[in-house]
């Protein structure tokens, strides 16, 4: 069996572990979440490692220590969106679980230690709190975390003692960055610039940053049949105003993404003005520069539209996370291994928010892309190739095996 068969093979295992429904639905601290670990805790014994759950609920298994060598972290997240893919984050587990397996088969010594970590909590999905693996890991997680609330009242510390972890030690999760070589991720790419140029893998130059608005929309009710239009204050006319100056602006500015991606309209009835609308706004950008300027030209022609219409309106910015540049020392390493495998070394930017977001405040990151169908992600239908798979696995363990190599 081929590394890209047994790394198909174990993702189909893993997302039996999953709510009901379609596609993959696995969130912290649940039942399925608990039942991966198990699964996931003897296929690391299998491949050599030294395994411990700790207070963030991270999975870490590690490499039999090279005495005076740096340890470098690879991983990615077990949990899913709802209804999501059975690649998102377990892909970045569970490749390099089958590399390292592949090198303990074959006695192979690394010249740098390994932690291969399944990160607890990376989509947030159930506690609205991204990234609380990681930042346990890079020393910057807020203990207030720790109180947030899931859709029935559980606390997301209830969650993580649910799997056994004792999240009281989280303040010494944080790891000494003079002993850190690195921190690693392999993904799939959630786009569709691999498939286009026909490559199986690429090499990320950036980590987007991303901020969130939520504006609300104040209008009046009234009877839809009896108010002329005149006379009316209808909030979800002038979000609609909103939504054509983010969708332009998006499209006119290079390097720049953004999406209108909740509407939530009062009193939503078939017969009734609406009187208020409640949207977020999201941007993306692997810059910071370009991303703020964007932000204060929406709101100066948001103002300017819906201070022409009869509707009040607010709004707040509620997330801002700053892009992460990838470590050119580490894009230099994948090149040179994606070269070595006979394939072309591509650059791309991530559009998505990963890990690395707070590992960057350990350590230097980086990240293999591997192509996915479609582009296609958060989604039941996700789908890789064994044949891609074995590509990205073969690039990883020839990084690995150079890993010492310095540009």
């Amino acid at each position: 069996m081929s590394m890209g068969e047994r790394i198909m093979a174990l993702s189909e295992r893993a997302a039996v572990h999953s709510e009901p429904g379609p596609g993959v639905t696995r969130l912290l601290g649940t039942p399925e979440h608990k039942a991966l670990l198990a699964d996931l805790s003897g296929w690391m014994k299998q491949a050599g490692l030294s395994v411990e759950l700790d207070g963030a609920g991270n999975l870490v298994g590690r490499t039999v220590p090279v005495a005076g060598a740096k340890t470098l972290i690879i991983g990615s997240h077990q949990d899913t969106v709802r209804q999501g893919g059975k690649y998102d984050g377990m892909l970045g587990v569970l490749l390099p679980l089958v590399v390292l397996e592949d090198l303990h088969k074959s006695g192979t010594t690394l010249p740098v230690n390994i932690e291969l970590v399944a990160f607890s909590d990376e989509e947030g999905a159930r506690f609205s709190s991204t990234l609380v693996g990681s930042s346990a890991l890079a020393g910057t997680f807020e203990s207030t975390m720790l109180d947030a609330l899931d859709r029935d009242g559980n606390t997301l510390g209830d969650a993580l003692r649910d799997l056994g972890a004792d999240p009281s030690t989280i303040p010494q999760l944080a790891r000494d960055p003079d002993r850190i070589a690195g921190f690693l991720e392999v993904h799939i790419e959630q786009g569709p610039a691999l498939e286009s140029l026909d490559l199986p893998v690429g090499i990320v130059t950036a980590i987007t940053g991303i901020e969130r608005h939520s504006v609300t929309i104040t209008g009046k009710a009234g009877h839809a049949g009896t108010t002329p239009m005149h006379l009316r204050r209808d909030a979800l006319v002038a979000a609609t105003e909103v939504v054509r100056i983010v969708d332009r602006l998006c499209r006119d500015t290079d390097d720049l993404v953004g999406v209108v991606g909740e509407l939530n309209v009062t009193p939503n009835a078939v017969n009734v003005i609406p009187s208020q609308v409640d949207l977020t706004v999201e941007l993306r950008s692997p810059s910071s520069v370009i991303r703020r300027e964007a932000r204060e030209q929406l709101f100066r022609e948001i103002e300017g539209a819906l201070n022409q219409s009869p509707c009040q309106w607010r709004h707040e910015r509620r997330y801002e996370q700053t892009e992460v540049r990838c470590s050119d020392a580490i894009q230099t390493r994948l090149a040179r291994s994606i070269e070595a495998e006979g394939f072309e070394p591509h650059r791309l930017f991530s559009g998505a928010g990963h890990d690395g977001l707070a590992m960057n405040a350990l350590t230097e990151v980086g990240m293999l892309f591997v192509r996915c169908k479609d582009g296609l992600s958060h989604h039941p239908d996700e789908a890789i190739t064994a044949a891609d798979a074995d590509s990205a696995a073969r690039v990883l363990r020839h990084c690995l095996q150079h890993w010492e190599a310095r540009d």
